[in-house]
């Protein structure tokens, strides 16, 4: 069995899913298995759940009377599934990588583009080397686009996703000091990252370029075709604004107001801005679709809680996108307590990291600084509060109730600040 021989099978399909939890009526099941767990065990069960097919990568469990089939591996499976799949393909489909930003700027293009087209896109974070094939994959007839994110935390990742996805357009929101211990420092992130403009290049596709940015602009001197924002002599120049804490752009007097807190989602709004106007669509439409995404994702996201603003920006955090939060949070109008969780995959630039950010925290001078993992606390001064991890500081606030007016929670997602949301 190869994925060309399965192909017509898979085009019967409703949906392909990696969960058994999650098998439906005329699903494909891929079993992955685990070191402790052997999922061809549940081929047959699944297929009593009426999947159409099963994939196992243990012989005993493969039956193809029932459509269960044993590969060598299933996960080599699916993405070369997905490459034939993406090969027979006939949209455009716009790849997104970057250090910070990726989810709200994918989001963002996806909201709208889709006031013209109809556009399949990555579903919350399956931007890994099982989420990009299972995305690709999902792309139906009926699509006219697709908005792919690829995640990295080492180097040939990205290159390895740009085989599967194949965009014929690509952005890479910046370059900043994420998975530092698997990149092997910032010329690595800006390295690995780059792996898709070098995808874009070799194949003649379009790149979009932020040209604020001096990485991008170096990285992209001198090649065609690319799609430029952010200059004065950029295709797409826009004006930046903040109103009551929220951040908007401005395009030839007409202003467009998000949902969205942060003077650095600016550029992801600009990223979006520019390919809405690239696939013809005008800049009302561009508005209704900014002022109309609400962040549900724990992203930069503004919540109103016993008439306190919180910003919970708890699904990820490094020293990059950390900084840019507090300077960010630094500009709200009252008081002001920061909960800042710990930033992991830093490697060797761990302690001076967390170091920094708690210096610019301690210059920001805001009222209450309260910190949430191992390095952090190992850090910590008279000047702020400190916890091992988020359920000492749950117990903590059930009888300490922060009384500032504004309160931040970031952190990285092994933290999960967002569990002590309910007791602030």
């Amino acid at each position: 069995m190869n994925a060309v021989q399965f192909y017509p099978l898979f085009l019967e399909a409703s949906n392909v899913t990696i969960d058994s939890r999650k098998i439906e009526k005329n699903n494909i099941f891929f079993a992955f298995s685990g070191t402790n767990f052997n999922a061809a065990i549940s081929a047959k069960d699944a297929i009593n759940k009426g999947a159409l097919a099963v994939i196992v990568e243990d012989e005993d469990f493969a039956d193809a009377s029932q459509n269960i089939f044993y590969v060598p591996s299933t996960l080599r499976f699916l993405q070369e599934l997905a490459i034939h799949h993406r090969n027979q393909l006939q949209i455009p489909i716009i790849g997104l990588t970057g250090s910070n930003g990726k989810t709200t700027t994918k989001e963002l293009i996806h909201a709208v583009l889709s006031r013209k087209f109809k556009v399949q896109y990555t579903v919350g974070n399956l931007n890994n080397h099982i989420g990009v094939p299972l995305t690709i994959l999902s792309i139906k007839p009926e699509h006219e686009m697709a908005v792919i994110e690829m995640g990295a935390n080492h180097q040939k990742e990205i290159e390895m996703l740009c085989t599967i996805s194949q965009p014929n357009y690509g952005y890479i929101t910046n370059f900043g000091k994420a998975h530092l211990e698997g990149f092997g420092g910032l010329e690595g992130v800006i390295k690995g990252k780059s792996e898709l403009y070098d995808y874009l290049k070799s194949h003649h596709q379009t790149i979009l370029v932020n040209e604020n940015d001096p990485i991008q602009l170096q990285k992209t001197r001198g090649y065609q075709p690319k799609i430029t924002f952010g200059g004065a002599g950029s295709d797409y120049h826009f004006q930046e604004f903040s109103h009551q804490n929220y951040v908007g752009l401005s395009f030839n007097a007409h202003i467009a107001q998000s949902k969205l807190t942060g003077n650095y989602n600016f550029t992801n709004l600009c990223a979006a801005a520019s390919l809405g106007f690239h696939f013809g669509i005008d800049f009302l439409e561009i508005k209704s679709a900014i002022e109309n995404y609400v962040p549900t994702n724990m992203r930069s996201q503004i919540v109103e809680k016993d008439g306190k603003t919180l910003i919970l920006d708890t699904y990820n955090a490094n020293p990059s996108s950390m900084a840019a939060s507090l300077q960010n949070f630094s500009s709200f109008q009252g008081t002001k307590t920061i909960v800042i969780g710990d930033m992991l995959e830093l490697g060797v630039e761990s302690h001076h990291e967390h170091e920094h950010i708690l210096q610019l925290a301690r210059s920001l001078n805001f009222d209450q600084i309260i910190t949430v993992g191992k390095n952090f606390l190992e850090l910590n001064a008279a000047d702020s509060i400190g916890f091992e991890n988020s359920a000492e500081l749950a117990d903590f606030l059930k009888l300490n109730k922060i009384k500032s007016k504004n309160i931040l929670l970031k952190g990285s997602r092994g933290i999960a600040l967002e569990k002590v949301l309910e007791f602030i």
